[in-house]
């Protein structure tokens, strides 16, 4: 998780963080998003595959094509996870209920 933050904070938001709004909306605690540590530990780790060498040229741009564009997408839209919070004030988001499985 450490490595992830890392990667998150000095490589991710730097170069493809954009501004925040209400249709764009991110969160400073993305780590308290399940669902964004999901998403965001794939693409670090797809990330990882296709910056390696061994990827070949052009897997850097099947990175940006496959992975980074779709879950920035997805983590930015406005009924994602960061859908409930505001530029600097985290909210937590409700889950569904589920009853239990009797079966």
């Amino acid at each position: 998780m450490r490595n992830l933050a890392l990667w998150v904070a000095d490589l991710l938001l730097p170069v493809y963080g954009r501004e925040v709004t209400s249709q764009q909306p991110w969160c400073s605690r993305w780590w308290e998003h399940l669902e964004a540590v999901a998403r965001l530990h794939a693409l670090w780790l797809a990330w990882q595959e296709y910056t390696d060498p061994a990827a070949g040229v052009s897997g850097p741009a099947l990175w940006h094509r496959d992975h980074l564009g779709p879950v920035l997408s997805e983590l930015r839209s406005p009924t994602g996870p960061f859908a409930g919070c505001k530029e600097g004030s985290h909210r937590a988001k409700a889950v569904p209920v589920v009853e239990a499985y009797d079966g």
